[in-house]
Parts: structure tokens; sequence; C-alpha cells
């Protein structure tokens, strides 16, 4: 149980490195002049934006219940 907790509070990383990756693009977007490869550069942006959304909320459900969702999955398929 503890460690669930614990690999929540680890979540905070991947939703850094996330936000930290969507930052450079949206700066390299700002560079560009071809306007198909800014919109496709704001699309990178805000499907890691909701990557990291999703990695948070993940990680803020397993804090709160101390259940993870991969692992509810994963003992499933071991039980039958």
């Amino acid at each position: 149980m503890q460690a669930v907790r614990l690999l929540a509070i680890f979540s905070v990383i991947p939703v850094t490195l996330l936000l930290t990756i969507s930052f450079f693009v949206l700066y390299a977007v700002k560079r560009t002049a071809t306007r198909g490869l800014r919109n496709f550069g704001y699309l990178v942006a805000v499907l890691l934006w909701l990557s990291a959304l999703l990695v948070a909320s993940v990680g803020y459900y397993a804090l709160l219940t101390g259940q993870h969702p991969a692992i509810m999955v994963i003992q499933q398929i071991l039980r039958g």
C-alpha cells in the first residue's frame, strides 16, 4: 500500500518532463515561419499537455485511494 503511494508521488517526475518538453516545443514554434509546421507544433504541445494531465490524474488517484489502476489491471489478468 505504501509503495503505491510512493509511486504516486513519483508521478511528478514524468509530468515535469512532459511540461518541459512542451515548453521547448512552443519555443521552437515561435521561431518557425512555416504555417503547417507551426500548427503541428501546437498539436504536439496540446498532446503533451493532455499526457501530463493523464499522468497527474492517475498519480493523484493512486495517492488518494492507495490503488494504482495499472496494478489493478495486472492483478485481474493474473487471477483469471
